[in-house]
């Protein structure tokens, strides 16, 4: 059974940083694309960077530049460093392995807001 747990998030001013950790069991953490999603009260739930097994890194273009999708295999924990934070970033930021076909786990989610 896949768990994922998310933790990190909080109240941040504009121009601030966060740095979200998501933990995960159940799942061989090594060999899986990894990606950080969020959801916006009222919006979908979108990915906003994801990190293959060798490293490569794609992000969403109102992130690129912003945030750092880093991961350490060894403690199974994929991480978003959040810097220059935005109100419009304000969302729950959630983890997932990334698959192309759309499947994923949720956890609960960790809450970020941006305001001043």
């Amino acid at each position: 059974q896949v768990q994922l747990v998310e933790s990190g998030g909080g109240l941040v001013q504009p121009g601030g940083s966060l740095r979200l950790s998501c933990a995960a069991s159940g799942i061989i953490f090594s060999i899986n694309t990894w990606g950080w999603y969020r959801q916006a009260p009222g919006k979908e739930r979108e990915l906003v960077a994801r990190i293959r097994a060798d490293g490569f890194t794609t992000y969403a273009d109102s992130v690129k530049g912003r945030f750092t999708i880093s991961r350490d295999n060894a403690k199974n924990t994929v991480y978003l460093q959040m810097n220059s934070l935005k109100p419009e970033d304000t969302a729950v930021y959630y983890c997932s392995p990334y698959y192309a076909s759309g499947r994923a786990y949720w956890g609960q989610g960790t809450q970020v807001t941006v305001s001043s």
